[in-house]
């Protein structure tokens, strides 16, 4: 593990494997780079790996005010030049994470060599709005334990808990998101409008739904897909927190396509 500052914002971040291919992970949001622990060394053994805490969440720099997607995909270009990591890379990530490796793509495509993507949150749905903004005033004012209940309910649905330990060390870090930092980052999402960006990708791009996201149910994901040219859509057995959930379904499931997609 290492802490930088890279783009204005102290970044906790670790770069591991080998090989000349990179591939760069990005957690969902109330998530963290220990999102990934079970998929990163599945990788690592054929190419770098880099993944980070996104900034406002994990131990990275807290964030307050306004926050962009641009924003955050600069953060991985400066991540890349602190590393020396040069020509293009390959991007994995979840939910609010997808969207910011989308992002990337659509900012920096010659950086850019595929993206996989699960249950995208590339933004949200105009009535859904004001429930949300109204979520995130309570949580700012309680603290994340407002919301642990419905978002586990929802994102970790009772047929993937068969690991309870595995289950009870997410929620309990879940519990740990600075509450402020966490509504900022759905702010971000709230404003955010991507059809421009996904509709100029050209790199490979899969987009995975999770039969058991209730959060993003797969009938979202496939519509992330159909708005990228070419983009290919699978559905597999898993929750809105696929890294955690079912990381050896998720990793097969992006190494396939990598390796298809000769990234």
């Amino acid at each position: 593990m290492d802490f930088i500052e890279a783009n204005g914002a102290g970044l906790r971040c670790e770069l591991s494997g080998s090989g000349e291919r990179t591939l760069v992970l990005v957690h969902e949001m109330g998530g963290s780079l220990e999102s990934w622990d079970d998929v990163a060394p599945r990788f690592a053994t054929s190419r770098k790996v880099l993944r980070y805490d996104t900034r406002g969440a994990g131990l990275s720099q807290k964030v307050r005010g306004e926050l962009t997607l641009d924003t955050m995909a600069d953060d991985i270009a400066a991540l890349l030049d602190h590393f020396g990591i040069k020509g293009q890379v390959a991007l994995a990530g979840v939910a609010v994470g997808g969207a910011i490796a989308l992002q990337f793509a659509a900012r920096y495509p010659a950086r850019t060599s595929a993206v996989a993507v699960g249950s995208p949150a590339t933004g949200i749905a105009a009535e859904r709005r004001a429930p949300a903004l109204e979520r995130l005033a309570r949580i700012e004012a309680a603290g994340m334990g407002v919301a642990v209940e419905d978002s586990m309910l929802n994102g970790y649905a009772p047929e993937l808990r068969g690991d309870l330990k595995r289950f009870e060390r997410f929620r309990s870090r879940w519990l740990g998101n600075d509450p402020s930092s966490y509504a900022t980052i759905w702010r971000m999402l709230a404003a955010a409008e991507m059809q421009d960006e996904l509709a100029g990708i050209t790199c490979p791009v899969l987009v995975i739904g999770g039969s058991l996201d209730r959060v993003r149910p797969p009938a979202l994901a496939e519509a992330v897909a159909k708005t990228i040219p070419g983009a290919r859509y699978v559905e597999i057995r898993t929750g809105h927190y696929m890294s955690v959930q079912t990381p050896d379904l998720l990793s097969d499931t992006i190494d396939e396509f990598l390796t298809s997609a000769g990234a």
